[in-house]
């Protein structure tokens, strides 16, 4: 299965990160200043902080710039540093004790059907979007971040969370229920 960062295209050199492999401390900081915005972006999205996403963001680029020499073109190397950033994102979660809840772990069994929201009646601008986002809690603000704002499927999201698809599924549901909620409630700050 082919996920959305490999290619069936060649991922061609890119100058700037050989000359980086070389040790040229100007690649270095153009690199950084290429990615740095939409990395932090990114981290902010799932930390939902900007102390930890600035954090998450300078250890992303220590570590990538520590193992540049691992980078193989497999992808290219935004969407590598990128893949960097949100496990990194993830871990610092992790480190403030986020519990993502195994379903089979818990009495809930099945969810009951709940009444469906017309998405299609919701049309708001972007950054209320993103505003009603960063009032979730942490498990739901993340899963619907991997899968919206970052492209990864569940299954991809269950691996990298460590956690089953059945609870990627059930977090994805109830965040965009509880999304769809706070818009419709006009709970937007």
């Amino acid at each position: 299965m082919q996920t959305f960062l490999e290619s069936t295209a060649p991922i061609l050199q890119d100058d700037l990160v050989e000359r980086c492999k070389q040790g040229d401390a100007r690649s270095f900081a153009q690199i950084y200043q290429k990615y740095a915005k939409a990395m932090y972006n990114t981290s902010l999205r799932i930390v939902n902080n900007t102390g930890d996403a600035e954090d998450v963001l300078q250890e992303a680029f220590i570590d990538a710039f520590g193992s540049l020499e691992a980078f193989q073109y497999k992808s290219t190397f935004g969407a590598w540093l990128k893949k960097i950033v949100i496990n990194k994102s993830i871990n610092q979660l992790r480190k403030r004790k986020m519990d993502l809840i195994e379903i089979e772990k818990t009495n809930v069994g099945m969810l009951p059907e709940e009444e469906r929201m017309d998405e299609k009646e919701i049309q708001l601008k972007v950054e209320e979007v993103k505003q009603a986002v960063t009032q979730l809690p942490n498990g739901y603000r993340t899963v619907l971040t991997l899968y919206l704002f970052e492209g990864y499927d569940h299954e991809e999201i269950a691996e990298i969370l460590r956690i089953s698809h059945a609870t990627v599924r059930t977090q994805y549901m109830r965040a965009k229920q509880k999304l769809l909620g706070i818009i419709k409630q006009g709970g937007l700050s």
